[in-house]
């Protein structure tokens, strides 16, 4: 059953890989649109260039130069500034100046011509600008700016990028809410049908009890049986419980937790040395009793079977020194966990066991966590050597 896991593991890994594949070539094809564009634009401003010389020479000539400024007129999209050598502008198209001035215009408010000088000196230093050579050691310069469009669908591709992973988010978390709650009904409908099933024989078994006596059963092997049959009976209410908010009352921790390793003592194997240490003082909670009782008892059983017949388990129990937090501790010296699987082995279905349905940690950290507001957790663990699973609870 951990190989479940594994492969679910190993099955995240490939979706965020092929993921970041998906948007790498995504961002490629996108960028390189970018890129098209962008190659179109300069072509665009060498045109102009060329039109803007040609212009020069024409003037000089007498000719018609009505064609070369319909070209220059075209362009209503990018911004330009043209220079002569000593980098004063002698004209610009397509900004948005500050104050309403003429396209074109050579009169400029301090304001507007602040905001071209601006302009030039942060253009003056990118790879848009072309040099235009009026005449012999005579030259402008023809600096351009990204076009509203191009810039927009420069921007574009992360946009749309961010909007397609926060909806596979959505999905995600609704997927895995959806997930949840079915397997919430599931084990609800297991533990409601488990309760139900058990009824009827712990009633026969009942019944028996009251007869042993009179078929000369000595009396300390009927205490305990009658022990264990009030344990299934206790059992059998905690599993029907389940999928409801259990009552919670003022309790003492100390005495919930000395009660379930009392009871798990003369249940293990005389090969396992269990021993507790407790305060010599009350641990007020809010809790459901039976349900922390079976959630340390649950703790004991998976430290015994860990352990393959022999070893010890200690249990613990301490306070914070505020007063806000209680911890209790169950440690082993069985076969330990390995670090990947601290927060799988809480996962339903997950066991390393040959039998067993690996329910007991989920359904002890739903108890914990969702009914107590406490927390329970893997604290250290080293293959091999042993575990500790530690359980933090609020002190009232």
């Amino acid at each position: 059953m951990a190989n479940i896991y594994d492969i679910r593991r190993y099955g995240k890994f490939a979706f965020l890989i092929a993921s970041a594949a998906v948007a790498a070539v995504f961002l490629y094809f996108s960028n390189s649109l970018v890129n098209d564009l962008s190659a179109q634009e300069r072509e665009r401003m060498e045109i102009w260039a060329d039109a803007t010389k040609q212009i020069v020479a024409s003037a000089d000539q007498g000719n018609d130069i009505d064609f070369l400024l319909r070209i220059i007129e075209r362009n209503t999209t990018i911004p330009v500034l043209l220079t002569d050598d000593s980098m004063h502008i002698l004209q610009f198209r397509n900004f948005r100046l500050p104050e309403a001035a003429p396209e074109g215009s050579f009169t400029l408010s301090p304001r507007n011509e602040a905001y071209l000088n601006a302009k030039l000196r942060s253009l003056a230093n990118s790879p848009n600008v072309i040099e235009i050579e009026i005449a012999p050691d005579v030259s402008q310069y023809l600096y351009y700016e990204d076009s509203t469009l191009l810039k927009s669908l420069s921007i574009y591709p992360y946009v749309l990028l961010l909007v397609m992973l926060a909806f596979i988010a959505v999905v995600y978390f609704a997927v895995l809410s959806t997930k949840k709650a079915e397997q919430n009904k599931v084990w609800v409908g297991l533990s409601k049908e488990t309760a139900h099933q058990l009824g009827t024989p712990i009633s026969s078994l009942m019944a028996w009890m009251e007869l042993l006596p009179e078929m000369g059963v000595d009396r300390e092997t009927l205490v305990e049986m009658n022990k264990d049959v009030n344990r299934l009976s206790t059992i059998a209410s905690r599993f029907s419980k389940i999928g409801s908010a259990p009552r919670m009352e003022h309790s003492d921790l100390n005495a919930i937790v000395g009660g379930a390793v009392d009871y798990m003592t003369t249940r293990i194997s005389p090969r396992i040395k269990l021993s507790h240490s407790l305060p010599d003082h009350e641990i007020p909670v809010m809790a459901s009793a039976p349900l922390l009782e079976w959630v340390v008892e649950n703790l004991v059983k998976n430290a015994v079977d860990a352990m393959e017949g022999s070893g010890s388990i200690t249990v613990s129990l301490t306070s914070a020194a505020d007063g806000r937090m209680a911890y209790v501790e169950v440690s082993d010296t069985g076969k330990g966990i390995a670090r990947k699987n601290f927060k799988t082995v809480f996962n339903p279905g997950f066991t390393t066991k040959s039998r067993g349905w690996g329910l007991g940690l989920t359904l002890a950290k739903r108890i914990v966590e969702q009914y107590h507001g406490g927390r329970i957790y893997v604290l250290r663990s080293t293959p091999g050597m042993g575990s500790t699973f530690r359980i933090d609870m609020p002190m009232v």
